[in-house]
């Protein structure tokens, strides 16, 4: 048996004895060492859904992790015993269309851990298929490989909307998403990076980890702030990562003509408006971002290879035993806290 926190209802989650799972021949046994704490964990937490999906039975949350194998399927060859991995959390079908065309992420049979009724992993151990597991070179803690999830969104967002070294980014909303898709532009070379967040320390954090001027979106002007910033020469690429109807809304007024917008951030309500004049006379293209797809390599051999410091937005560390209080603080504390990390094995 191991422990794991599982949510009963919104706001009642407790730790309980749950069987160790049993690999299948193609899957390993993964010992975590830590997971990371999601706005999507917490609004399972808060509400018990987001959109379609619902928790109907109870549910083990989490899926941002890194830990040890300690077993393996008779199948596997890819990973043995003792190596250290990151686990990517969606496992696609690797048949249909989207799998075979490289967009797997868009997979209609994906299982994804935490998304009900698919348990997480704020447990002691998980089981995964073995190619969604890759390895960490020995400079890189479990910490770094946890938070390749998060980044991953950032990449892909940054695939997404072309990105190059040549653009001046601005990126909307500066929880992990936002701050790790602006560590993700450094990777690829950008260097001119504008930012928003209605949160002080969040903005102060942004700018310690590369972002040139942060913009108050309560008190400022975004769209007259970047003229000024950028001498009046704007943004080529906007990133959206905030959810914010206002924010979504205002992209289109805040890129150039010819710009590229990505929207990452879920909004509340589904139907937002845009100035379409402004999209079509502009020639401005959007992209949506839905998770990730083939990013996990690429994000490990870029980090590895750079400077970047992405546990920077580790603001808490907590034992799975202390999980009720940790997802309180990312609930109620957001102008303090960041990325939360949880210890399944370890005291904290």
């Amino acid at each position: 048996m191991m422990d794991a926190a599982v949510l009963n209802k919104p706001l009642d989650i407790e730790v309980k004895k749950v069987s160790i799972p049993v690999p299948n021949a193609d899957e390993a046994l993964i010992k975590v060492y830590c997971i990371g704490v999601c706005g999507s964990d917490i609004h399972y937490y808060e509400h018990g859904k987001i959109g379609r999906y619902e928790v109907k039975e109870p549910l083990i949350l989490g899926h941002e992790l890194a830990g040890e194998v300690v077993e393996i399927g008779e199948r596997v060859t890819n990973v043995a015993v003792g190596d250290r991995v990151a686990v990517e959390p969606g496992v696609a079908c690797g048949r249909c269309g989207h799998c075979k065309s490289g967009r797997y992420n868009l997979c209609p049979d994906v299982v994804f851990m935490a998304t009900p009724p698919v348990d997480g992993a704020w447990a002691e151990y998980v089981t995964i298929r073995s190619d969604f597991l890759f390895q960490l070179p020995d400079e890189m803690s479990y910490e770094e490989g946890a938070l390749l999830e998060p980044l991953s969104v950032g990449i892909h967002a940054m695939m997404r909307g072309k990105a190059t070294l040549a653009d001046r980014l601005f990126v909307s909303g500066l929880g992990p998403i936002g701050l790790l898709a602006i560590q993700a532009a450094k990777m690829v070379g950008i260097t001119e990076i504008y930012a928003s967040d209605v949160v002080p320390f969040r903005r102060e954090l942004a700018k310690e980890m590369g972002v040139e001027t942060t913009i108050d979106p309560l008190n400022e002007n975004v769209k007259d702030q970047i003229a000024e910033l950028t001498g009046g020469k704007g943004v080529s690429l906007v990133v959206e990562t905030s959810g914010n109807e206002r924010a979504i809304s205002d992209t289109v007024k805040i890129v150039n003509n010819g710009g590229r917008i990505v929207l990452v951030g879920l909004p509340t309500a589904g139907e937002i408006p845009f100035d379409v004049n402004q999209l079509i006379d502009g020639e401005i293209d959007v992209y949506g971002v839905f998770r990730y797809a083939n990013t996990y390599p690429a994000a490990i051999q870029a980090l590895s290879r750079s400077q970047i410091n992405i546990e920077k937005i580790i603001t808490h560390r907590f034992a799975l035993s202390n999980i009720k209080e940790a997802v309180e603080i990312a609930r109620t504390e957001k102008d303090t806290s960041i990325k939360i990390m949880i210890y399944p094995n370890k005291e904290v």
